[in-house]
């Protein structure tokens, strides 16, 4: 009888089109799917997948751009009981070799455009756009009828989301449909989503946010989805100017572009209601410039990790006045600690590691017991983000716990001195990062992208304005932009391995 109390990420969809099978559930280029299109189509695509040869349990990667295809590949796995492997479409080489094997993945939904990236030997099924592919077989709609008479239970594994391998290898956070499920009922009740609500969803699929913090929920209380390639600043403003687009969710890098494009002051953007920022840390300064030109936008700040769903803290917009440097609280199905070395909690307005325990976290990571291990120790999952919590129970990020630099054996965070330098105007960008030094062990050090002309000498001083001494930066180094994965987030490791030789 356990199916008959499960929820599984698949049925969500069955769900929504068994309440609205008529209203349009996506729209991607010229197409577009009713509830009731997409959830055949996800039964079509589950039945090809296993007309491949698959059972459930095996792993299939996808590698592709984003598209309705995607999202039918996905959902198809979901709906056979097969464990869906997003792989980042820029990875190409070891990167790439590594996660496919790694997974022990059997079969690659791809784009025909990125195939050539792919191993030799590699066993493929194009989504779109090639000779039998996924979205060919379903327009021949055939028939699965031994699909129809079960499917996966929530326990079982849906999707492996490898980590953004920042600071190490990537590992694959194990997933769950009852994970997911609750993860998606957390979103919905924080985020305020809403049938009424028409999201644009511009971040890559296979990244955790914009499939599982968004896409997913928005299909559950049966929105209208668009979905586009790419977060372009142009098309992205057509979108809310002409095409009633009114939510949108983007890492400060593309709130950043945005108002920085000539169309941000011209266009009508009244129709945007709803503005979603997470992934990485949005700094103080550029989100006061962004509210000063949309007053009546409402801002959304969303903090997790792909091992937790993704998300686990939000700043609601009421909220964004009094403390705009928080992340926020635990949503619904999230409890958060913020504990020492030891395991210990920490008095609030203490710095400390961020710990969870939800029905929204991971497994564990795949074939991995080591790792695995040290994450869950003392019955917590350990974030790797370090935080302060004050007495109401709002969490401020300081930094990832390898990123604080230790300098003079004084401990600096990060965050409070890019927030420093991003208070200058000729500041697009800035990372801070520890680099060797005889003397301070670690020299505190910023790596900034700026505009117009202005000298190292300059923001030194600008920053020893706003900072105690130990925390300004010893050195102002200048480049043309800041290595990120595609999530938004900022390399560190590759500015430490370009600069610290």
């Amino acid at each position: 009888m356990t199916g008959v109390r499960d929820s599984t990420v698949d049925g969500i969809l069955r769900r929504t089109a068994a309440r609205v099978p008529r209203r349009t559930a996506l729209r991607y280029g010229e197409r577009s799917w009713t509830y009731r299109e997409l959830d055949e189509a996800v039964t079509g695509a589950a039945g090809a997948l296993l007309d491949e040869g698959l059972v459930p349990g095996d792993r299939v990667a996808a590698y592709g751009h984003n598209s309705d295809a995607y999202l039918i590949g996905f959902l198809g796995c979901a709906r056979a009981g097969l464990v869906h492997v997003p792989v980042n479409h820029r990875l190409t080489g070891a990167g790439l070799r590594y996660v496919l094997e790694q997974s022990g993945s059997s079969l690659v939904l791809t784009d025909p455009l990125l195939e050539h990236h792919l191993p030799a030997g590699v066993r493929t099924l194009p989504l779109r756009d090639a000779g039998g592919s996924l979205l060919e077989r379903l327009a021949e709609r055939p028939e699965h009828a031994r699909l129809l008479t079960g499917g996966p239970d929530a326990d079982a594994l849906v999707q492996l989301l490898y980590t953004s391998g920042t600071t190490a290898l990537p590992k694959g956070a194990m997933m769950t449909h009852r994970a997911f499920v609750h993860a998606y009922a957390s979103a919905v009740t924080a985020l305020d989503l809403k049938e009424a609500d028409r999201p644009v969803h511009a971040l890559p699929l296979y990244h955790s946010a914009q499939t599982h913090v968004f896409l997913l929920p928005y299909l559950a209380v049966g929105a209208e989805n668009v979905v586009i390639d790419a977060p372009d600043p142009d098309r992205l403003l057509e979108l809310i100017e002409k095409d009633g687009v009114d939510s949108l969710f983007a890492p400060p890098t593309v709130w950043i572009d945005l108002a920085r494009d000539p169309g941000f002051g011209t266009r009508d953007l009244s129709g945007l209601r709803k503005a979603y920022y997470g992934a990485s840390i949005m700094p103080v300064p550029v989100l006061e410039r962004l509210r000063s030109r949309l007053p009546g936008l409402a801002f959304y700040n969303c903090f997790g990790q792909s091992e937790t769903g993704p998300l686990t803290t939000v700043l609601r917009p009421e909220e964004h006045a009094e403390r705009p440097a928080s992340c926020g609280r635990p949503v619904l199905f999230v409890e958060a600690g913020v504990v020492d070395t030891e395991g210990r909690e920490v008095p609030a307005g203490t710095p400390g590691e961020v710990v969870y325990r939800s029905p929204q976290l991971c497994e564990g990571y795949w074939d991995d017991p080591g790792q695995t291990a040290e994450a869950f120790r003392g019955g917590w999952f350990h974030s790797g983000d370090m935080a302060v919590r004050d007495a109401e129970g709002y969490l401020t990020v300081v930094d990832r716990i390898k990123d604080v630099i230790n300098s003079g054996g004084v401990l600096v965070a990060s965050r409070e001195v890019e927030d420093a330098l991003y208070a200058h105007p000729a500041v697009v960008e800035a990372a801070v990062i520890g680099l060797p030094d005889e003397r301070w062990i670690e020299a505190v050090t910023a790596v900034v992208v700026t505009r117009g002309r202005v000298t190292e000498e300059e923001l030194l001083a600008h920053a020893r304005e706003r900072l105690a001494g130990f925390k300004a930066p010893k050195r102002v180094l200048f480049t043309d932009g800041l290595p990120r994965n595609a999530s938004g987030k900022i390399l560190k490791r590759e500015l430490r391995e370009r600069y610290g030789t």
